[in-house]
Order: structure tokens, then sequence, then C-alpha cells
């Protein structure tokens, strides 16, 4: 029985939607040129085969169905450089806020805009390491923590500067927290194929420019630092997506600011794994009262 490399979801040509194990051309490790993917049976978080079907894909999906998803978890500052940008303390503990896990796309989805996110000033993206919990663990040792880890992802963690600060009241879970702020893919690579996670190229392209280019390396709090600082007297279970935080060059750090607009295309990459491409799609403002 073979487990999989790396797990993806997507809608084939026959019409249907299925778990399978990306089939990628040798030299190539963007999970997002597969055409083609081994069909998984089974339970992705425990037992399963990736059997000999192959089927085409025609769309990649969101990595985890939504009713595999337990917790989307995000780490904010988690990087010394992306601190400094924001005229912010270096953290002693990890800086956690939770996302919806209606936040959640696919890493080829389109990133809406709706009329509320579209007041004020400040919409952001932030190219993170994502994390997903493939066994249920609790007081975790930094030396185990990987152990929990079915594997890792690329997203972005889209963010609304006015509504994060300004208007959240304290709270950063308003200005994230949006539909489909959460995009991420391309697909799940398994912590088998990636022994160590800190040791990743991560960048973010705007309309084909470079505008965060980093490596994991620089993490205050490394991927096991983390799992194990959140299992404290917490259960994390399979099924947990955990953003890791972004690096330096986000549009608030930058002088002059540098925010979204409607119809930019935000690709958000990390080395092993692959690149997620978002179009941003201001929602249709209607003349109506909350």
């Amino acid at each position: 029985m073979a487990s999989f490399t790396r797990l993806i979801r997507f809608l084939a040509r026959d019409g249907r939607t299925y778990y399978g194990d990306a089939l990628l051309p040798s030299g190539v490790s963007d999970i997002r040129l597969a055409k083609q993917a081994r069909l998984i049976s089974g339970d992705i978080f425990g037992t399963h085969t990736v059997t000999d079907q192959i089927a085409d894909i025609r769309l990649l999906l969101s990595p985890l169905a939504p009713e595999d998803v337990r917790t989307v978890r995000c780490l904010g500052l988690n990087y010394e450089q992306h601190a400094h940008e924001s005229g912010m303390p270096i953290p002693k503990y990890p800086v956690l806020f939770y996302k919806p896990i209606t936040s959640l796309s696919g890493p080829t989805d389109p990133i809406p805009i709706s009329r509320l996110a579209q007041e004020g000033e400040g919409l952001d993206y932030e190219c993170e390491l994502v994390a997903i919990i493939g066994k249920r663990c609790r007081e975790v040792s930094e030396d185990q923590a990987l152990d929990y880890v079915l594997g890792y992802a690329v997203g972005n963690d889209v963010s609304h500067r006015d509504w994060q600060i300004k208007r959240g009241g304290g709270q950063w879970g308003l200005g994230k927290g949006f539909d489909g702020w959460a995009p991420f893919g391309p697909g799940i690579v398994s912590k088998d194929l990636i022994k160590d996670p800190q040791t990743l190229k991560i960048s973010t392209k705007l309309n084909g420019k470079t505008v965060q280019e980093s490596s994991t390396k620089d993490m205050i709090f490394s991927v096991k630092k983390t799992i194990a600082f959140l299992s404290q007297g917490t259960t994390l279970l399979p099924g947990d997506v955990i953003f890791t935080g972004t690096p330096q060059g986000v549009g608030m750090g930058r002088k002059p600011q540098l925010w979204l607009k409607d119809g930019d295309v935000v690709e958000v990459e990390l080395e092993k794994v692959g690149t997620c491409v978002n179009k941003v799609e201001f929602e249709a403002v209607r003349d109506s009262k909350l």
C-alpha cells in the first residue's frame, strides 16, 4: 500500500471530484503543472491506497474538501523582517489568530472582494507556508512535532489592513476572514518529500513582478516550534490547517504602500510545492444597506 507524495483534490474530465496523487514530469516540482493523477481510495488521514487508476485533471481544487478541514489557524509576525516593516516588536510567543473555513479556496480560484471589503484601503497579499496536521496530537515536543504533519502547501493570507487594524477592535479576524481569502495548494506535499520545511524559498509575484522573496529559514517560530506550542493544552486534529506567517515585502510595509486592485493577479510560490495563481475580483456594489 503506497501513501501519497503530492496530494491533490481535483475535478476530472469525467465531471467527478477526486483525491489523487499528482503525476509530474521529471524535473518538475510545481504541482500546478500536473495534468494527471493516480486516484486515491480510503481515508487521506488514515488508511488509504494510491491506486493504479489514472485520471486527467480538468481543474485543481482546494486540496482539502470542506468536510475534511477542522480549523484554520494562522500566525502573525512570524518573520523578523516582516515584524520590522510592520513597526511591531519581535513576538516572544507565536501570535495566533483564526480564519473561518469558508476563507479557504483553491489554487486558481478568484479572490472575491465583497462590498464591505471594498471600503477603506489596505487590500494586501501574504505568501505563507501552510502545514496540515495529519494525526491527532496534544502536548507534543518539538522533536516529535513534524511526525504529526500530513504535508505542506503554499497559501495567501489575503488581508485588509483597515478592517484588520483600524476597524477590527484589536482583533485581526474581520480583516482576514472574508470568503475566499485563504487560497492554498496547489496540492499537499508529503512530509516524506519535504524533510525540513525550514529550507524552502518562498515568494509572491503581483502582476508578474516579484514583491516578496525570502526563505522559510527566516521564520521566528519554526514549523516544529509552532506545532509544539499550539499543542500545549490544546488538541490538534487531522485536517487542522496552519498558515505559518509571511516574510517581508507586503504592501503595507512598502513606501509608497502597495494595495491590491480589481483585476490584479497574485502568484504565491513555495519551493518543492508549487504556485497558486489567483485573480482579485471586486464584487458588484449594490445600493443597499447592511
